[in-house]
């Protein structure tokens, strides 16, 4: 899982290879069978557990006569990878794509079209953010596999001593558990309430779609900036608030990798963080007792007692359009997308792809968070040149250093960075 979040969500432009083999993509419901009764299939290290492939292998052989021919891929080069196998006649046969770079290769014809199919895949419960990041100009070319999204870590037992008796269901309430922190435990210099770094823009993106706003709008052939709106400004200024009412300590100008979150949340400093589950089992690494102490809820709404929209970051499965074995692949997305499979990835710590097959997540109070809030799970801009904004220069976060130092005034910032979002996503 960490290794899709690191590279599925930031993945380079494809190359130019792929151009040359643009079309209209195949149709997985219609397309005649052939090849041989070997079915191909990458998946991304990490997606699947071991056991688990083993059996949805098992049984997918068994009930259709064939050989699965499974390899595991790394996220390190499956970009340039994929495009020189999408550019091929015999690429695999079911391939697994990062959610942003779902956009790119459906808009260059290289993925089979799977709306005819989609009722066939339980389209009706998809998480919607997923489902908007395989759909491309009003059609669907991959369903969603899996995702994980943030939520509000916190030490129950600085909780407890600083009188916090239940978690908070706005964000007033998140703000007034900051301020008992702070009185409890902020005459200690190295305390932090709550954890923040700047360029934390996942979950800036809470606020902004909380407030109503949006990253970007469609317009003509790309897409119109949209993080200069009032609503994105009202965004900022509780990031802007958060940062300062924390006592956090965190860089302004880094993420939360830089340094990694979960080691500063490991020295008992830290009374919040927002994050992903599996950085509490990173923390408990150095710090063996944390993870007993640990609680999680969704991040708030400014509407009390509702959650805010967060970004999901997942994967999803596709089938490429010049496959030979159209059908067997179309099968093989049903099994792996049935109450069965879905239940099984949840079991394994994932939020699956459909929203009514998380019960095992509810097991786990940590997980359980993350699960409630997918419900609300909200994509990027659905656009092929939006990879390339992650791996380059992130204009969002660019504008949030920019506010939280004080280098520009919201107002110029935020101009900055939608007119940076204009031309990185335009044509």
């Amino acid at each position: 899982m960490k290794g899709w979040m690191r590279a599925a969500v930031g993945v380079a432009a494809a190359a130019t290879l792929v151009a040359g083999c643009a079309g209209s993509g195949g149709d997985a419901s219609s397309q005649p069978e052939g090849g041989s009764k070997t079915l191909t299939v990458w998946l991304m290290n990490g997606s699947l557990p071991d056991a688990l492939a083993t059996e949805l292998h098992t049984e997918f052989e068994k009930a259709h006569g064939v050989k699965i021919n499974y390899e595991v891929q790394q996220w390190t080069g499956i970009q340039e990878k994929l495009t020189t196998a999408l550019a091929g006649d015999s690429p695999p046969d079911v391939i697994e794509l990062g959610n942003t770079q779902t956009p790119q290769f459906a808009s260059q014809g290289v993925l089979a079209d799977l709306s005819g199919s989609a009722n066939d895949l339980r389209s009706a419960e998809w998480l919607g953010g997923l489902k908007e990041s395989g759909a491309y100009e009003g059609k669907q070319y991959a369903l969603p596999f899996y995702a994980a999204n943030r939520e509000v870590i916190y030490r129950k037992d600085m909780f407890e001593q600083a009188g916090i008796t239940a978690v908070p269901k706005s964000r007033q309430e998140w703000l007034d558990a900051i301020t008992k922190l702070e009185a409890k435990f902020g005459s200690d210099p190295e305390f932090q309430s709550l954890y923040l770094p700047g360029q934390n823009w996942y979950t800036y993106l809470s606020f902004l779609w909380d407030e109503g706003g949006d990253i970007a709008t469609p317009a003509g052939n790309g897409f119109q900036g949209a993080v200069d709106s009032p609503q994105s400004k009202a965004a900022i200024e509780f990031y802007k608030k958060l940062v300062e009412t924390s006592g956090t300590t965190a860089p302004k100008d880094a993420d939360e990798q830089k340094p990694e979150q979960a080691g500063v949340y490991a020295q008992n400093k830290v009374a919040m963080f927002v994050g992903l589950p599996w950085e509490v089992a990173t923390a408990a690494k150095s710090n063996a007792e944390i993870k007993g102490k640990t609680g999680a809820f969704p991040i708030p709404s400014k509407n009390a007692g509702q959650n805010a929209p967060v970004f999901l970051g997942g994967s999803n499965l596709a089938i490429p359009a010049t496959g030979k074995n159209q059908n067997l692949s179309l099968e093989y997305l049903k099994l792996i997308s049935s109450a069965k499979y879905q239940g099984k990835l949840a079991e394994a710590g994932m939020v699956p792809g459909t929203s009514k097959d998380t019960a095992a997540l509810e097991k786990d109070p940590i997980s359980k968070a993350m699960a409630e809030a997918s419900k609300n799970g909200r994509a990027v801009p659905a656009s092929p040149k939006w990879a390339a904004i992650e791996t380059g220069q992130n204009p969002l976060k660019d504008m949030l250093t920019a506010v939280l130092t004080g280098a520009k005034s919201i107002d110029a910032a935020t101009a900055d960075a939608s007119k940076a979002l204009t031309t990185a996503l335009s044509g």
